[in-house]
């Protein structure tokens, strides 16, 4: 009688499993710098873009979805569904870069739901412990370090062409053009996970720069997108939209199209779509949708970008537009409710869930309004404060910076300052940027980065991450390359006191270029230590002990003249147990 029962029960709940429709895969891909009118089904008369243009026929399109002007913080917003801010990765580097140890990404709710998750491409949340992909949620990595290949964090040499990029933890050599790699790492990751629900991030770098491409893709745009770098950004995004469509084909060879959620968007307006410099009369100068604003402004082009999703099985199809607002913080409580799984109710969201928008076009927006600011200026001028470079969208209303106000509607280009006829919107919009900012400027803090965590020792830090009151550090080659004078402390956290070797450089390790310097210098910890530096060293090395906690490391490389630039690569490296004194 007991093994018939048994029996039953087994019978029973092998078929509600299998009454159960299966969890659709998600792929999310998002492109860098590709504004709203960089698309030729947006418009664009010269662009060809034959897949995305069919993805659109195909999708629910989000018309009025806004995200964050530049990169870091809307990926930190897309992947947490809270304000940039709030998550300490609101900007592209001086240490503000780097998601709070507390924030949980997409990646982690997702495998907490039982899928397998993939990302690969560009991260830009974080190059060291505890901040990278593999610590944020991600089973299977394949990316490139910084906000741009080639950039300081990158591997040294990497060019778009034949790099070396990280695969779970370690460096490997590829062949071919960035993002044809991308996207065969992700049929890759499509195909090995075939049989299990998988959630795949797919972050494009491209078209950000380096504006370089074979070309084969740049060459039939030579004649006509004249401005600097304007026919390689058309091409970079032709040949992201080639292998879109080897994507997408490859989804019905496996026979995996029907039951996947496809998204396509940006990551903000566009940064090379439109000309700049002086060109011939009635030369063609790009398209911006009819809109005004591009990358790092606050006007519509800076953060309304394309937002298109597909799904057959869940009947997301036709071909619509949907006019409701909404953003990148409403992406997450989207997909959980779309894929069936709960978000932890201790989970403090800013974002919505946008999912009946998508099979009603008369549904109530997720959203009542959106706030989005460029914390510190586009440059990071000054420090993060209130309204300083701040948008807040609802309606047709634009406020800019707290004092502008543009009717979007009617003044498509913002030229039209409206405040003094309108005084009473701009005091509800300031209201709500006032609560805005109650809330998530406590949260502006700096990030640390662990040292001496096992899972990455020795690790490596680059002056990226120099957590600057203001400015921005030495993040690019053509600045370190000029050994410029200026040095900053990292925050880091010890997370195992003993011995620790670190090793002060201005290139990095495998460059093996000698350190031009006279004496070094560093201060971690309360404990200062310098050095004089023998000629044609490849790196200036202390060893010294280290309680653990949280803590600033600084460097210095004195010249001849005693005038100091920092360490911009310095490693760390845990060497065992204390052996008691600092000498």
């Amino acid at each position: 009688m007991k093994t018939f029962i048994a029996a039953f029960i087994t019978l029973v709940l092998v078929h509600a499993a299998l009454a159960e429709p299966p969890r659709p895969n998600v792929i999310l891909i998002m492109t860098d710098d590709q504004g709203y009118g960089d698309l030729a089904c947006h418009g664009n008369p010269v662009l060809k873009t034959p897949h995305l243009d069919q993805l659109y026929a195909e999708s629910i399109r989000l018309t009025n979805f806004h995200v964050s002007p530049f990169c870091t913080p809307t990926r930190a917003a897309l992947m947490t569904g809270r304000h940039p801010a709030r998550t300490g990765a609101y900007r592209t580097s001086s240490g503000r870069s780097n998601l709070h140890h507390d924030e949980i990404t997409m990646a982690t709710h997702f495998a907490k739901a039982g899928y397998r998750t993939g990302m690969i491409g560009k991260w830009h949340l974080g190059d060291n412990a505890p901040c990278r992909p593999q610590d944020r949620g991600f089973h299977d990595i394949v990316w490139h370090k910084a906000g741009g290949i080639g950039q300081a964090p990158d591997y040294w040499g990497n060019n778009q062409f034949d790099d070396t990029y990280e695969r779970n933890g370690v460096y490997e050599k590829f062949q071919g053009y960035a993002t044809d790699i991308w996207f065969a790492e992700s049929m890759r990751f499509v195909e090995e996970n075939r049989e299990k629900p998988f959630f795949l991030y797919l972050a494009l770098n491209a078209p950000h720069s380096p504006y370089r491409v074979p070309k084969e893709w740049s060459d039939p745009y030579r004649e006509t997108v004249k401005w600097k770098g304007g026919a390689e950004f058309y091409g970079m995004i032709t040949n992201l939209d080639h292998n879109l469509g080897l994507l997408r084909e490859k989804l019905n060879t496996l026979e995996l199209s029907e039951n996947t959620i496809f998204i396509f968007l940006t990551d903000n307006g566009t940064s090379a779509g439109i000309a700049r410099e002086a060109l011939e009369e009635g030369d063609y100068r790009g398209f911006n949708a009819g809109v005004r604003g591009v990358k790092s402004t606050l006007y519509e082009g800076g953060h309304r970008v394309p937002f298109f999703i597909h799904w057959p099985g869940g009947e997301i199809v036709g071909g619509e537009d949907r006019s409701q607002l909404a953003a990148h913080l409403d992406v997450l409580p989207t997909l959980a409710e779309l894929c069936g799984f709960s978000l932890p109710d201790t989970l403090m969201l800013d974002g919505s869930s946008f999912a009946d928008v998508l099979h009603a076009a008369d549904a109530p927006a997720p959203r009542d309004h959106y706030i989005t600011q460029l914390h510190g200026g586009n440059r990071f001028t000054s420090q993060p404060k209130p309204f300083l470079t701040s948008c807040v969208v609802k309606d047709n209303w634009r406020l800019l910076d707290g004092e502008k106000l543009f009717d979007i509607s009617t003044d498509p280009m913002q030229n039209r300052n409206l405040a003094d006829r309108h005084p009473q919107v701009v005091a509800e919009l300031r209201s709500l940027y006032d609560t805005y900012w109650e809330s998530v400027s406590p949260r502006m803090t700096p990030v640390a980065l662990d040292i001496g965590n096992p899972a990455v020792n020795p690790t490596t830090l680059c002056s990226q991450d120099w957590y600057l009151e203001t400015g921005n550090p030495p993040w690019n080659f053509s600045e370190i390359h000029q050994l410029k004078r200026i040095t900053g402390p990292w925050h880091v956290d010890v997370t195992r006191a003993g011995r620790y070797r670190i090793t002060l450089r201005q290139f990095p390790k495998i460059a093996n270029k000698p350190v031009k310097a006279v004496k070094a210098k560093l201060r971690i910890a309360g404990i200062e230590k310098e050095q004089l530096v023998r000629a044609g060293t490849r790196g200036v090395t202390f060893d010294l002990n280290l309680p653990n906690g949280p803590t600033t490391l600084e460097t210095w490389l004195y010249d001849e003249n005693n005038e100091a630039g920092g360490a911009y690569f310095t490693e760390v490296e845990w060497l065992g147990g204390s052996n008691g004194n600092n000498q």
